[in-house]
């Protein structure tokens, strides 16, 4: 471990025991105590280093480079209209915002929405309590071996808390936003989100980042969703931060029998983004749907794990990443199905696929099988490739010009995964985006 690693760690332990003093006392005692057992694990921990397998193409020196500050922000009529001229802002939807991590009342939206669907922000919920709460927090994301999931359940203050009833099925899509507005100094936030999908019930949350400018910042960010019982849940995380920033997240979704979670990850932007997305299949006959897109460019590293975890018999997953990248940019993909012993019939593919665009970009891809079944149905794959120069040749020879071309054929590969999102004003709104990013922006 260098030197400036060390001083970093020991800058987040220092910033823990401040806040400790600082935090009101009306926290529960099981939610003081979880966030205790998260500094004590990030302090056994420390930063991961490219010497772990996990981390072998990602350094995290320009993160762990950076003394970052706890983020603030203060509300205004001024912030507000800058906020509003954002991207995914206009959805018709029930939503929460989050400004630097912290809950926003001023622009969220809770109208239309049932009385028996429960939606707000964590530090609501432990003021009111609720035993589902103390139930299901932190117990699905392991902060035990995961460094930055630790730092999250040691920091974590604020974040979507969604509760859906037994058979409750909603229309319109729960939309958690997060907001950054940058700043003179560098800060970082810990968004921490809880859904809980009761028995039968079927929802769709979307998850957002977005930032107003080009400024340095972080978030590191924990989701956990529970489908219960024959529940449907359709979740959607968008990735676009300032390519300036640092973004490390980590989903992790639980299915019980005959549930099913269809996942979609997009990223577009941060200097150095971390996605960890694991599904847990644990009852007979649940479903995993996981597809991500990830678009690159300028110096960019962008890095995807996902694990799916058969435990139980007759489940069945398929998973479907794209990336897309360009000039210095680095792509990682490393996703693991896992098998275990009584997951017999088990069926699952999982696929990865990536268009280079720039001879200077590269991409380290790792798709896994660990089989302990002897009954399954198995397969995986990756590709690397560059634009068919035969297709680009067709197209202008329609009297399309060069890059008009390219950009055609960038686009019909991406949209394999954008149209798999099932919220119309979403997936319109992420071609634009993917618009934007392939000019040079992540707009």
């Amino acid at each position: 471990m260098t030197l400036a690693v060390k001083e970093s760690e020991e800058l987040y332990l220092k910033s823990f025991r401040e806040l400790e003093k600082s935090r009101a006392s009306g926290a529960p005692g099981w939610f003081a105590k979880l966030r205790n057992l998260g500094m004590e694990a990030f302090a056994d921990l420390g930063f991961p280093t490219t010497r772990l397998e996990d981390w072998k193409y990602t350094n995290l020196a320009p993160l762990t480079g950076v003394n970052f500050q706890p983020a603030q922000y203060d509300f205004s009529d001024k912030l507000a209209e800058q906020i509003a001229s954002l991207p995914f802002v206009s959805f018709e939807t029930t939503r929460l915002v989050f400004v630097n991590g912290h809950y926003c009342r001023e622009l969220s939206s809770l109208a239309g929405l049932a009385e028996s669907v429960k939606v707000t922000n964590l530090s609501e919920a432990l003021r009111t309590g609720g035993s589902s709460l103390e139930a299901h927090l932190a117990r699905y994301a392991d902060f035990k071996s995961h460094a930055f999931v630790a730092l999250n359940t040691a920091f974590m203050e604020d974040g979507g808390v969604i509760e859906i009833p037994k058979g409750a099925v909603l229309e319109k899509p729960l939309h958690l936003m997060f907001i950054s507005t940058g700043g003179a100094e560098p800060w970082v936030a810990y968004p921490r989100n809880l859904v809980l999908a009761g028995r039968e019930s079927q929802a769709a949350v979307i998850e957002t980042y977005a930032s107003l400018d080009g400024n340095v910042y972080f978030n590191n960010s924990v989701t956990e969703i529970v489908a219960e019982e024959g529940a449907r849940v359709d979740y959607v995380k968008v990735q676009a931060e300032s390519e300036a920033a640092f973004h490390v997240a980590t989903v992790l979704a639980y299915a019980a029998r005959n549930a099913g979670i269809q996942t979609n990850s997009l990223q577009f932007g941060a200097r150095l983004g971390r996605e960890e997305l694991s599904t847990v299949l644990d009852g007979e006959g649940a479903e995993s749907f996981l597809y991500g897109l990830y678009v690159t460019n300028g110096q960019q590293l962008l890095d995807n794990h996902s694990a799916i975890d058969h435990t139980r018999p007759h489940c069945s997953s398929r998973e479907f990443y794209k990336g897309i990248l360009d000039g210095k940019s680095t792509g990682v993909f490393n996703g693991k199905i896992l098998v275990r012993k009584d997951a017999q019939k088990t069926d699952s593919k999982q696929s990865d696929k990536n268009l280079l665009l720039s001879e200077s970009a590269a991409i380290n891809t790792k798709p896994q099988l660990e089989i302990f079944a002897d009954d399954v149905k198995c397969t995986h794959g990756a590709t690397v490739g560059q634009i068919d120069p035969e297709a680009i040749f067709y197209l202008r020879s329609r009297g399309i010009g060069w890059e008009d071309a390219r950009n055609l054929l960038i686009v019909a590969f991406a949209n394999e995964i954008i149209d798999r999102i099932k919220f119309l004003p979403l997936r319109e709104q992420l071609k634009k985006t993917l618009a934007a990013k392939m000019a040079g922006g992540t707009r």
